[in-house]
């Protein structure tokens, strides 16, 4: 079998010496071959005889050894004479070959035309060769008709019967984890029920091949976790044993069995990359350290960090290269290789808008908390996106850098902000109701064209509709008012309030100025201030006539109130605290002018005693200095009860009161003769004129689980005819709540009775809204 390589590689020499070779060469060719022959014998296998006592089958000889070798051509080339004869020309050789495919000419070998044949020697390079004549006298012979091919019906096979097979059973065992369990902070035993083919399979499969592919999936999950946490060198192997058999079915343990082996860990961590300003910035963003173990997730987060963390100290432009990890199976330590290209120290440039445009790039610098040339930070660029989506204006908006490549004075470069806008719906029509005993139900709606004035002009049209309130108002509103976050808004009202204690007809028009946390934006600090004119005619108790009476009120004063929050959540706050400041000075017109300050301070705490219990408590106080109490409008008077005040209690119900007389007592001559007093009506009945001053507090449990919640409150207040509170008679509610909290806040029902219930006042009262109460 070694000799034809041999010989193959002598053939072109043997091609040469066909063309005569000299007595020299012939030698050489002579020991060349020689060489080969003896080296042939000694790469010969020699195969040892079989041992005496082997009992193998006879053998029947089917030609001698002698008879073999004279068949066999002899491979010495001195013995082939052929090779040495001279060989003929290219042309020689295709005219005899043309002149064997020549129909007259022989057809055996030896029978050859003469070279000088003149049908090839006319000098036309184009010859006619006629088909070559037929031998086989079959194949001449006409082919039979199809139909003798047709004449026996095909026959179709019956389909054979299905193959009935029996699904396996099989349990999947898991061993060898607890050792690299206890050092890992991974739950890996659950990660690989998670994941794995075999649990999915949930114990059974077709055939044993199927659960063996899932069990070598399973391996191999197994060995991608153990690396994850830093077991690059794990032995995992899995095995299928038998545990018997069932009514047609098989049981089986799939076994992975696993050698965690050695946990590598960094034994260093070099950063490829240029210097950086601050010197180390990457390193110190890289949180990986020496001798703690190689953890995939460790890696991938603190690259992440890497990557959020160079855009904020100037490199908008950074970029990671391939890791490079090199484990030495024999230290157990791994050296860990980033490659970073940070890109330019980049400075704040300009700003460039694409889309359909909704702002200038004039009124998106307005909103922007940066300056040109500032150092760029990502955190500003994102806090930029967040104004924008706060304004309700985009369906989608994006802001990213792009490069200037016009350098700063500093030397850095400019990064262009690219703001790709695309327009949102910009009206929008909203309701919400609610509703509470003593205060009936109430349902708003409005409607809002939140761009018609750009940019960010807004046109609000509302309306309110219940049992005590009716009105319309319409507000223009200018967002981000010459500064960002601060609103300037425009209102004019028309309302008609009929409550126990007044009811009025006012007409209101107001501006204001503000800095107001919103549903996106939470501020820790607030304020507002304006001013107001209003016009109101009212219905209020004579104390001297002892009858109600009318009167129109003109109202002028402004507005101041500043806030700080310091929250967690606007709608369910669950730690910090709120407080706010109003003050009002206000002159009323009823005669005779009469000013007077209207003060109001609120606040309110939030402590969680655990993750799923909040206590929370606020108080009120309000004064009005200035003015007697008969010369305030009673609209502007203070009043307690009701949902946002002391729960149990009807709305506007608790104050000063009067007894005045009962419109459905029946006048004397309509009462029978003999009816009983305790069937009448009361004669009197009190009546809630309102104060100068208030008092409120609550308490709260609060308590969630999951997305629903209860609550246990305590509420106390009271308003008194004097300027300042007294502390006396303070009115208790108690009550408990529900809470169904959704992604916009929690949904509040509340159920509260008073203590120490008094004549004319619910036994209990219910409220619902959006919102914790406070």
């Amino acid at each position: 079998m070694l000799v034809a390589p041999f010989w193959l590689a002598g053939a072109p020499a043997l091609a040469q010496d066909a063309q005569g070779d000299s007595p020299q060469q012939s030698q050489d060719r002579q020991s060349q071959d020689r060489q080969a022959q003896d080296q042939e014998q000694t790469q010969r296998l020699e195969l040892p005889a079989p041992p005496a006592d082997a009992n193998l089958p006879a053998v029947e000889t089917i030609i001698s050894d002698e008879e073999f070798a004279q068949e066999v051509p002899s491979l010495d080339v001195a013995d082939d004479e052929a090779l040495f004869e001279e060989l003929e020309s290219i042309d020689e050789f295709e005219r005899r070959i043309a002149a064997q495919d020549n129909e007259g000419g022989a057809n055996e070998v030896g029978d050859e035309a003469p070279l000088g044949d003149p049908s090839l020697a006319d000098g036309d390079t184009t010859e006619e060769i006629p088909d070559a004549p037929v031998r086989d006298a079959e194949l001449a012979a006409p082919l039979p008709p199809i139909d003798s091919l047709l004449s026996e019906p095909f026959e179709y096979a019956e389909a054979e019967a299905p193959i009935v097979q029996s699904d396996l059973r099989y349990r999947v065992a898991l061993t060898g984890l607890d050792t690299a369990q206890a050092e890992s902070e991974t739950d890996m035993g659950d990660l690989f029920h998670d994941l794995s083919e075999l649990e999915e399979g949930d114990g059974k499969a077709a055939n044993i091949a199927q659960l063996r592919a899932r069990m070598e999936e399973d391996a191999e999950l197994v060995r991608r976790i153990l690396a994850s946490e830093g077991w690059y060198s794990a032995d995992v192997r899995g095995r299928i044993d038998a545990e018997g058999e069932g009514d047609d079915q098989q049981s089986f343990v799939a076994t992975i069995d696993t050698v965690p082996g050695k946990r590598y860990v960094f034994g260093d961590i070099v950063i490829d990359a240029p210097a950086t300003q601050p010197e180390g910035l990457i390193r110190r963003e890289l949180t990986l350290k020496v001798g703690d173990p190689i953890i995939a997730a460790r890696v991938q987060a603190a690259e992440a960090k890497v990557l959020v963390g160079l855009p904020e100290w100037g490199y908008p432009f950074a970029q990671l290269g391939q890791r490079d990890l090199l484990l030495d199976q024999e230290s157990g330590e791994g050296i860990y290789t980033l490659p970073v290209d940070p890109g330019p120290l980049s400075v704040f440039g300009g700003i460039e808008t694409s889309g359909d445009e909704v702002f200038e790039p004039e009124h998106i610098a307005l909103l922007a908390r940066f300056k040109r040339g500032e150092l760029y930070d990502n955190r500003m660029v994102e806090d930029l996106r967040q104004a924008l989506v706060a304004t309700s204006l985009f369906s989608t908006v994006s802001v990213s850098p792009k490069r200037s490549g016009e350098t700063a004075p500093d030397g850095a470069e400019y990064a262009t902000l690219l703001v790709e806008q695309n327009a949102g719906p910009p009206r929008t029509i909203a309701g919400s109701a609610g509703y509470g005993t003593g205060q009936g139900f109430r349902v708003e709606g409005s409607w809002t064209h939140r761009n018609l004035f750009p940019p960010e002009g807004a046109l609000i049209a509302s309306g309110v509709f219940g049992t005590q309130e009716q009105g319309a108002s319409a507000t223009f509103r200018r967002s981000n008012a010459g500064r960002r976050d601060r609103t300037f808004s425009a209102t004019a009202q028309a309302l008609h309030a009929n409550y126990d204690a007044y009811e009025a007809y006012t007409g209101r028009i107001g501006v204001l100025w503000s800095y107001a946390s919103t549903s996106i934006w939470q501020k820790p600090f607030t304020y507002a201030y304006g001013g107001q004119v209003l016009v109101s005619n009212e219905q209020d108790f004579d104390l001297v006539t002892q009858q109600r009476l009318r009167r129109t009120f003109y109202v002028g004063g402004l507005t101041g109130q500043l806030g700080i929050d310091r929250s967690d959540d606007l709608l369910n706050p669950t730690k910090g605290f709120r407080a706010t400041v109003l003050i009002e000075p206000e002159g009323s017109l009823e005669g005779a002018l009469s000013p007077y300050v209207r003060a109001q301070l609120d606040a309110s705490a939030y402590y969680p005693a655990t993750d799923a219990l909040v206590l929370a408590g606020r108080v009120r106080f309000g004064t009005i200095q200035g003015v007697d109490r008969y010369d305030l409008a009673p609209s502007r008077r203070f009043y307690a009860g009701g949902g946002g005040s002391v729960r149990g209690f009807g709305y506007k119900k608790l104050g000063p009161t009067v007894m005045e007389p009962n419109p459905d007592y029946p006048k004397p001559e309509d009462i029978e003769p003999g009816t009983d007093p305790a069937d009448l009506p009361d004669q009197f009945i009190p009546r809630n004129i309102g104060g100068r001053s208030l008092f409120e507090a609550a308490a709260e449990l609060r308590y969630r689980f999951g997305n629903f919640g209860v609550v246990a409150f305590i509420d106390a207040g009271q308003a008194w005819e004097e300027t300042s509170p007294q502390f006396s008679d303070i009115r208790y509610g108690v009550g408990v709540g529900g809470r169904y909290y959704t992604n916009f806040g929690p949904l509040r029902l509340d159920v509260a009775m008073p203590i120490d219930r008094r004549t004319g006042e619910s036994a209990f009262a219910v409220y619902v809204s959006i919102g914790q109460a406070f």
